[in-house]
This record gives structure tokens, sequence and C-alpha cells, in this order.
């Protein structure tokens, strides 16, 4: 403690794996990554999720858990709610959620979709899908990306998380500076950054970045997810190095734009065996007055499904 300020990290209980995938449902052969979650209002909150079929094409799926109890599956969607998108299309190898925001009524899904090709692994870019139902339906926007090539971002353009603040939209999304081959392999270079819109549709970019990997150990600092209290941004985060597996990071900014770096705040450790004992990563945050919750992925990238850790601890305070 210093001057009446908690400096500690936050301690977290691990709630176990709360759902993987299984070959009774053909769109999700394999993995449950990216849980992102939309509470419903009505006491039950909704965990999208992507989902592999045996090809290694990905659609989202989502499952349904009561807030008393999110440890706890209360219903499985059969069907994905975004399907790939028609051949040669931004989204024909997989579509995956990200972030659900509401205005006015209205539910706005922000989706990563991709392509494999033939030089790097994939290309990314930012879909949206629509709903006017309360989200029991989804319609894509467009065939087109919301976030496309642009000189500062040609590579990718991803991993969106949005909210709506003061009637606009905000979005945190990944970008890639450069793909790097050398004796260590081929990997990207991600670093976050914002862009805002009047209408979630049209997107404009802030200039320079939010926040960057640790060159040269680390090589990426991926899905971004913000919360925002006491005038307080909070950002959590997945981090890809080439000495450690994934893992969680945190940063804290006084307006969302700059951001200073505090991974040791939220420490939370693989296991000593099982679903996550290799890796962390792909954390959402969900934060209540008396108590904070983390849905996240383990192994292989989701592969093993994702699960759920919660802290009692106070958010951590700002330096």
């Amino acid at each position: 403690m210093q001057g009446g300020i908690r400096y500690d990290p936050m301690k977290w209980q691990k709630n176990g794996l709360v759902h993987a995938s299984s070959a009774d449902l053909p769109w999700a052969h394999t993995n449950a990554s990216f849980p992102t979650v939309d509470d419903l209002g009505n006491g039950r909150l909704r965990i999208y999720y992507t989902a592999l079929d045996q090809q290694q094409f990905g659609r989202t799926g989502y499952v349904e858990v009561e807030e008393s109890d999110p440890s706890r599956v209360i219903h499985v969607a059969r069907n994905p709610v975004l399907d790939l998108g028609a051949l040669g299309l931004f989204d024909d190898c997989g579509a995956t959620a990200f972030s659900v925001a509401t205005k006015d009524g209205v539910k706005y899904m922000y989706y990563q979709g991709w392509q494999r090709t033939e030089r790097v692994p994939y290309a990314i870019f930012t879909g949206l899908a629509i709903s006017h139902d309360g989200g029991l339906t989804f319609e894509k926007h467009s065939p087109l990306p919301v976030l496309e090539r642009t000189a500062d971002d040609p590579f990718i353009r991803g991993a969106p998380f949005v909210i709506v603040e003061s009637g606009k939209f905000r979005m945190w999304y990944v970008s890639c500076l450069e793909w790097v081959e050398d004796d260590r392999g081929l990997r990207y270079q991600i670093v976050v950054r914002h862009a805002e819109s009047a209408d979630g549709i049209a997107w404009t970019s802030t200039p320079g970045i939010c926040l960057s990997p640790d060159f040269p150990d680390e090589y990426a600092i991926g899905r971004p997810v913000v919360t925002v209290s006491n005038g307080i941004y909070r950002m959590w985060y997945s981090i890809r190095s080439l000495t450690a597996p994934y893992r969680l990071g945190y940063a804290e900014s006084p307006d969302g734009l700059r951001w200073t770096r505090r991974d040791d705040a939220i420490t939370l450790d693989r296991s000593a065996v099982g679903w996550d004992s290799e890796m962390i990563c792909y954390g959402y945050v969900v934060t209540r007055p008396d108590h904070t919750l983390m849905f996240y992925n383990g192994n292989r990238h989701g592969a093993t499904g994702f699960g759920l850790a919660t802290s009692t601890d106070p958010l951590p305070a700002p330096k």
C-alpha cells in the first residue's frame, strides 16, 4: 500500500473449463476460441466463441450461462450465428466474433474475417453483422469489411473491440506492422490501434499506436478488451513472445489513447496440468461492482475450449 492506493496484483480463482466443442456439431468439431460476452440483461450471459470444422474453417456459435453461476452452461446453440462468406470474400475461411456493442436497441457484432493465403498464413480484416431482434439472429452488413486495407494497415486489421461512449463508437483493434521471416520462423509484428465512428459502420483510425510489444522478444499484443470505470480505461490483452508461452497483459489509460502497461497487475498463471497448463490467452473481462469475471482460452489457442476465472479483488488502481 502507498498513499491508500492498492498496488498488489489481482488474485484469481479458477472455476474450471466452461465449454469445449465436440464432434456432434459438424461446424464445431474442435476449438472454442475467443470467448466474447454479451450481457443479455436478464441474468444471462451469452458467450460467443469460434469453432473449427474438420477442414479448419471457423464459424461463430454461442453458449449461455446464468450470471449467478457463470461456469455452468445452460444452453448451447446448435447452429452458428456467423457462417463463412462466399468464395473469394474476406471471410471465406472464417468469421470470428470479437465484440458486441448495443446502441438504440440494435446489436453490432464486430468480427474478424480471415482468408488463408500462400506466403503468409492468412489475411485478416474486420466485418460487421447487425441484429435488430435482440441477438436472436445476425445479418452481415456487407460482403466487404468495415476495416479494409490502408497504407498504415496493409496486412491485418482485426480483433476488434468496440464500446459506445457519448453516442459514438470507439474501437481498439490489432494491426500488423510487418511479417518477419528469419531463423526463428515466420511471424507477424502486431500492435493495437484505435478508431472512431459516428454510426458503427464508417471508421476513422486515430494516428499512431496505442500499445506495442516489447521488442525484440515480444512480437504481438493481441485481442484487446477495454473496460471503463471512474474515468480510467483498462485494457486486457494477450502477449506473444519468442521465449514464453501466451500470457495475459494489462494496461491503463486516462483517455483510451495513451496507455501504460502494468502486466504484473493481473497475473493469472497456467495450471500445473490440464486444459490451461500450456498457455493462457484471449481473455474477455466482465466487471461488476464486487467481482470480476474473466473467460479465457488455454492450450493450443483454444483447442481445449474456454474456461472461467473470478476475482473479488478491486480493479488495479492507477499509478
